[in-house]
């Protein structure tokens, strides 16, 4: 009986958070530039004393879905998106270089050029600031050029050029805030073959109908490992009664 109940008690339990990464999933179907997580089910071997071909489930991450989203057309000059492979650099909460897929950038009224979840974009020469200006734009190669107040369009001037880093995608973790890092702490130079394009924005990656199919699949798993339980504890009161009567 103790078996049943630790089995359907462990196995509801691993369904609840891959459950949570579905959830996390579909919440970001809308977001800029995110790519899905993917996780599963593994098979691990039960230690201690016993027989060794015993096992039991657990769900984990296995990275996230490196293909690009599908870009769509803005026609704000400061959303960009990474064509093909690579990152756009940016600083994270604790100051450290960190690395999006997310371009729809803004300037904040301080003058730094900012991504939409808060986070500074950073030039090859440290946080790109950009002054009052009547247009500014941004070209493939990342540079940053404004027409200043009051200038003619032709008064064209270069205020910083962004990073962009493009690393194998094994060397890459995602973070719990959605920025990705090198799994060994290090800083990937700039990436010269790496190019924006501008006016367009890349949705996210996650397949809708797998998310929704998934969500179904792992309610119904986990409904039948709640059934389990109970099963379990019809049995242990109906043995209770048959002990009493004897």
């Amino acid at each position: 009986m103790d078996k049943l109940i630790y089995v359907a008690m462990s196995g509801a339990t691993q369904t609840l958070d891959a459950q949570a990464a579905n959830s996390y999933n579909l919440a970001n179907a809308s977001t800029s530039g995110f790519k899905a997580d993917l996780t599963a089910f593994q098979t691990r071997a039960v230690t201690g004393p016993g027989y060794p071909s015993r096992a039991y489930a657990t769900n984990g991450s296995v990275g996230w879905d490196t293909s690009n989203g599908v870009l769509v057309t803005t026609g704000n000059p400061l959303d960009v998106a990474v064509q093909g492979s690579g990152f756009i650099a940016v600083q994270d909460a604790n100051g450290n270089e960190a690395y999006t897929r997310a371009g729809d950038l803004h300037v904040d009224p301080n003058g730094l050029l900012m991504t939409a979840t808060g986070h500074q974009v950073i030039g090859e020469d440290g946080p790109i600031t950009i002054p009052p200006a009547a247009t500014t734009t941004i070209g493939a190669d990342g540079s940053v050029s404004i027409v200043p107040m009051g200038q003619t369009p032709l008064s064209i001037a270069k205020v910083g050029r962004i990073k962009l880093v493009n690393p194998p995608p094994a060397a890459v973790q995602k973070g719990l805030d959605g920025l990705y890092r090198m799994s060994d702490g290090s800083t990937p130079p700039a990436d010269a073959g790496t190019t924006l394009a501008s006016g367009v924005l890349e949705s996210s990656n996650v397949n809708l109908p797998s998310c929704l199919v998934n969500m179904i699949e792992l309610a119904r798993q986990f409904e039948l490992q709640i059934k389990s339980l109970h099963t379990a504890e019809d049995d242990s009161a109906s043995s209770s009664k048959l002990l009493q009567s004897s």
